[in-house]
């Protein structure tokens, strides 16, 4: 590869001592809130211990400058939650998880459960009917946060019943692995808003005390103390390998934070970082660049009554407590759960501007890319939201992670207490220490970052349809931007690939950086002054070209208009459908269909009002420090609660001579409204891909 020969670069990876990193992550297993169940969470004492424990671990290892980053943070703490109930005379102890949310007693008190179903407006609704209230009490009910809706909805409109606090039944979507799994997620909801989780198989046991169907309800005992601190602090543990150029970084990133004992998630991950900077150390190599190495604190949760509550660590790294590592980090690597096999194939997944790099580099991996997967390895993009990466990214630094979030796992033993080392595997464990070693390799290697937009043009093309529209001319330069950025592009890979891939290269030996670095192009001005340039536009891509949508997927910014009017189009054909004239009942389920894919519609036939307006204007209207990394990337939004209301009404009453015109003329308002949102969006996107363009072209001169 350049300034390493094959037989040094196999002594680096055949260094790898899996088993450091194996005992490293069950020594954090022990540090734990919950004592039966564990939980490590933003800014708790365990938080800190376990930060701590890895600071001592990153001085031992030889790291330099190993230091706590002070982050601010709202912190939680969950010491128990336990329920004494009986039935038929047996009584037993029930665990149960928490949520970020306040809820202390004084010991056991006694208060009354009630069956709320899955805690919709209709179920509240059926209980009022059987003369069943919520009033200070419990309420317990089913979700399913995958296909359905998240917790806080639920959790939310029990608040607004009256309710003491919501006990939380997963009925799929999550902790599917047995009837005893425990669940936990982030709340993404106010924290006076109390919520629990409790297993399949011990909700049916309180089922099973309630008196009768029609009753629904029983009294139990209950002890909890899980506690919300706003303006708390906590710490990411940072060390570092020196480098030639302390200026010019590489970062390696975990969090360290979890939910019950994290032996996947992501004690094994904070290890694997710790052990890779170990091989460097132990096989005397000399990185040209700085490695910086972060466990993070605050992934899994950090600020209260956000919809962008996790990834906090990660956020305020980069934008607060390091916003100068912008243009100097080449790459972050990123790691989640990597002791673990997530399918037959495993993928590495980065930023647009990366994902030919991590093809180059795959193909030329020396070791074997099926040891560990059948299937072999390939790449995915872009980074997603459910990880740092994504926080890190869009600071500035092209970022990566092992693929992790698309295997049965997630569904069924992520963030439950059988996340353990029963499901631990070490030869997948072994092959990413080699992997991301290799990577980390050839990223310190390269005289420039290997930040290449032909990935990025070719999506933003792919995902426009000109036929949708209506405004042509601006669609057209649009397509003629993206093309000149592409070819511009292109023209840059070509002096990049010159510049870091020199002829002959391999034939220097076993050097490295500086005096024994003979063999290959010395890193200079103009490689600085092109990758700075390359930084830049990676950079202003990442805050004009990077939007989300209500589900939290990644787009460009003129996805959310284009989508949206093509549902809404869909909606007003569905319910104007000449062959279904005589039949308004089908035109209205039709529609129905099409509205719930809009934005956040789906939720607004299933809770009140003021639920569905919470959960809004808390995305829409909250500044920065409090939505973090979303901030301002959901764009045009359609509250159309009065629509689906309105139509579900009609349905209920099974009146088959309904007048829908009104319903039909806000949705044809609506699609006009969108439609001049994405005139003004592919204008916008274009006027920023001229910018990204003009400054790559730089490069060249």
């Amino acid at each position: 590869m350049g300034s390493l020969s094959e037989e040094r670069i196999k002594n680096i990876l055949d260094s790898a001592d899996v088993n450091y990193s194996y005992r490293l992550a069950k020594e954090l297993e022990t540090i734990r809130s919950n004592p039966v169940l564990g939980y490590r969470s933003a800014g708790s004492q365990a938080e800190h211990e376990a930060g701590e424990l890895i600071f001592e671990r990153m001085k031992e290892a030889g790291f330099a400058n190993v230091r706590k980053d002070k982050i601010d943070v709202d912190s939680w703490e969950f010491k128990r939650a336990v329920i004494k109930a009986g039935a038929c005379g047996a009584e037993r102890e029930l665990q149960l998880g928490a949520y970020q949310t306040n809820f202390v007693t004084e010991g056991y008190e006694s208060v009354q459960i009630v069956d709320a179903g899955k805690g919709t407006l209709e179920d509240y609704e059926e209980l009022e009917r059987l003369g069943i209230s919520v009033e200070g009490k419990l309420v317990m009910a089913e979700i399913n946060q995958r296909e359905e809706w998240w917790i806080n909805f639920p959790v939310y409109q029990a608040k607004l019943k009256g309710a003491k606090g919501f006990i939380a039944v997963q009925a799929g979507g999550y902790g599917e692995v047995a009837e005893n799994a425990l669940n936990a997620q982030d709340i993404a909801g106010p924290s006076d808003a109390p919520a629990f989780s409790i297993s399949r198989a011990d909700a049916q046991f309180l089922r099973d005390c309630m008196q009768d169907d029609k009753k629904r309800e029983c009294t139990v005992l209950f002890d909890a103390y899980t506690k919300v601190m706003p303006g708390a602090e906590t710490y990411n543990i940072v060390g570092e390998i020196p480098g030639e150029n302390p200026d010019r970084m590489i970062l390696l990133s975990g969090h360290y934070d979890s939910y019950f004992s994290g032996f996947q998630d992501d004690n094994t991950a904070v290890s694997m970082l710790i052990e890779i900077g170990r091989m460097l150390i132990k096989s005397d190599y000399k990185p040209r660049n700085t490695i910086v190495l972060c466990a993070m604190a605050a992934e899994e949760w950090g600020v209260i009554n956000s919809k962008y509550d996790w990834s906090t660590g990660a956020y305020e790294e980069v934008f607060t407590v390091h916003p100068e590592w912008k243009g100097k980090v080449i790459a972050d690597l990123n790691f989640e759960l990597p002791a673990f096999a997530h399918g037959n194939k495993d993928y590495v997944r980065s930023t647009y501007e990366y994902r030919n790099f991590f093809r180059k580099i795959l193909r030329e991996y020396p070791g074997d890319l099926h040891e560990a997967y059948p299937d072999g390895v390939g790449t995915k993009a872009p980074i997603q939201t459910w990880s740092d990466d994504f926080s890190v990214a869009i600071s500035g630094i092209p970022s990566t992670v092992n693929e992790f979030a698309g295997g049965k796992f997630m569904e069924s033993h992520y963030h439950s207490q059988y996340d353990s080392d029963e499901f631990y595997d070490e030869k997948v464990y072994l092959f990413h220490h080699k992997l991301y070693a290799y990577i980390l390799l050839r990223l310190d290697n390269l005289n420039v970052a290997p930040v290449d937009f032909t990935i990025v043009c070719d999506e933003l093309l792919h995902r426009f349809d000109r036929e949708i529209c209506e405004d042509r001319e601006a669609a057209d330069e649009f397509i003629q931007a993206v093309t000149d950025l592409k070819v511009e592009a292109q023209r840059v890979n070509a002096v990049i690939e010159g510049r870091n891939y020199p002829q002959d290269m391999s034939a220097g030996g076993d050097d490295t950086y500086g005096s024994e670095n003979e063999g290959r192009m010395t890193r200079n001005e103009d490689d600085a002054r092109i990758e700075a340039e390359l930084l830049k536009a990676f950079a202003l891509a990442q805050d004009t070209l990077v939007t989300l949508n209500w589900q939290d997927d990644v787009l460009f910014p003129y996805e959310t208009a284009m989508n949206d009017g093509v549902f809404l189009g869909k909606a007003v054909d569905a319910l104007s459908a000449e062959k279904d004239a005589e039949r308004p009942l089908v035109r209205i389920k039709n529609a129905l269909n099409w509205i719930y894919r809009i934005d956040n519609n789906q939720y607004a036939f299933k809770f009140e009002r003021a639920v569905y307006e919470y959960f809004t204007g808390y995305v829409l209207n909250q500044p920065r420090e409090r939505l973090k990394w979303g901030y301002g990337r959901i764009i045009h939004h359609e509250n159309l609660y009065d629509v689906v209301r309105s139509l579900i009404d009609r349905l209920n009453a099974d009146d088959e001579t309904a007048d829908i015109s009104r319903e039909l003329e806000v949705l044809t308002e609506a699609r006009a409204r969108q439609q001049r949102y994405l005139t003004l969006d592919v204008k916008n996107t274009t006027q920023y891909v001229k910018e990204i363009t003009e400054i790559i072209h730089n490069c060249l001169y």
